[in-house]
């Protein structure tokens, strides 16, 4: 016996099939009453629509879930304003800085495009991805296996290396002042009295020569050089904790610790609260880069940071500049970064401020 059962008006197969239909213009269009080209004229927020229509076009758009498809939009004009973003998503320095290259991007009329790199994403693939989605510029935050410099990157395109690896071609490069950084971390520990300072460093990780160089002529320029103590280590909890445990092997103990980064000063912190040592009393630890996790309730992380808006912002503009002129100078430009007290950082043992 078959049995048929009345659909609801306006029902389609899809919908049946388990599959809703998206709205489009010309449902948006038909929903309000007017025609499509006013529609995608108060979409698009030109002029030529009453205040009374573009209420009600705007109102009908979020009653019916309508969004504009920025993928049609792309091919239907020779510009997709999309910019892509090379980056690894373990590093929270370049989250915090993915986040802020949103709102600048958008700032100036752009979409961004993340391409995350992985061990099983290489940067040559994820580089042919984000071509294939008609970027017209790239942000590189990140090379590959988290490198200091990056190679064979698209020549067509403009090319902003923001905060990461160098690259051996000529591009718009914006970073933090690793030098200035690592410098006022020294002075603040040397100004608290510590003179044994150890040094985790960053291995082969972007900026990492740049900040050992600056530790090691602090530390000459206030006549410690013979308490100099660079460990090798990486940008990771895992190299840095490795480093810590290198480090409580030595007599005697240094009253301070460097790393070159949040995340390795995060491994050298838990490795020396889980070996009996308290922080800052026995021995102060500090960072590098002012990342979200130091800020935590339970770490407060002595570091420097900037402000990442700031920096992409400055990012943005290059390119936009690039794109308007791609014969312009080539724009380098270091961010001075700042201090951060927290309560990582202390006198050494028997000194007291």
């Amino acid at each position: 016996m078959n049995v048929q059962t009345e659909q609801p008006e306006g029902t389609s197969r899809a919908r049946n099939a388990g599959v809703v239909e998206r709205p489009t213009m010309k449902t948006l269009a038909e929903h309000v009453g007017v025609s499509r080209q006013l529609v995608s004229l108060v979409l698009r927020d030109l002029p030529g629509a009453s205040e009374e229509t573009r209420a009600k076009v705007l109102a009908a758009a979020k009653e019916i879930g309508y969004y504009p498809d920025a993928s049609a939009r792309a091919l239907r004009g020779r510009r997709t304003f999309r910019l892509g973003v090379l980056f690894t998503m373990h590093q929270p320095f370049e989250v915090d800085l993915v986040e802020a290259l949103f709102g600048s991007a958008e700032k100036h009329g752009f979409s961004l495009i993340l391409g995350p790199l992985s061990k099983e994403r290489s940067a040559s693939k994820v580089v042919a991805e984000l071509l294939g989605q008609r970027i017209e510029a790239l942000f590189v935050l990140a090379a590959e296996g988290g490198g200091s410099h990056v190679s064979d990157l698209p020549a067509n395109i403009p090319v902003i290396m923001v905060g990461g690896p160098r690259s051996v071609e000529s591009h718009d490069d914006l970073r933090v002042d690793d030098a200035a950084g690592t410098r006022m971390l020294v002075e603040h520990l040397i100004g608290l009295g510590h003179t044994r300072i150890a040094y985790v460093s960053g291995g082969e990780g972007p900026g990492s020569a740049v900040r050992r160089s600056a530790y090691e002529q602090a530390m000459a320029g206030a006549g410690l050089g013979h308490h100099m103590d660079v460990v090798g280590g990486d940008y990771s909890e895992e190299g840095g904790s490795r480093a810590a445990v290198e480090i409580l092997n030595r007599k005697p103990l240094p009253t301070a610790i460097m790393a070159a980064n949040d995340r390795s000063a995060m491994g050298v912190l838990g490795t020396l609260v889980r070996r009996g040592l308290r922080v800052p009393e026995d021995i102060s630890v500090v960072g590098f880069d002012d990342s979200t996790l130091s800020s935590l309730p339970y770490v407060q992380l002595t570091t420097v940071g900037f402000k990442p808006r700031d920096l992409t912002d400055r990012a943005t503009a290059a390119m936009v500049r690039r794109l308007e002129d791609p014969s312009a100078p080539w724009l380098e430009h270091k961010e001075t970064p700042h201090l951060v007290v927290r309560t990582s950082s202390g006198p050494p043992r028997g000194r007291a401020l």
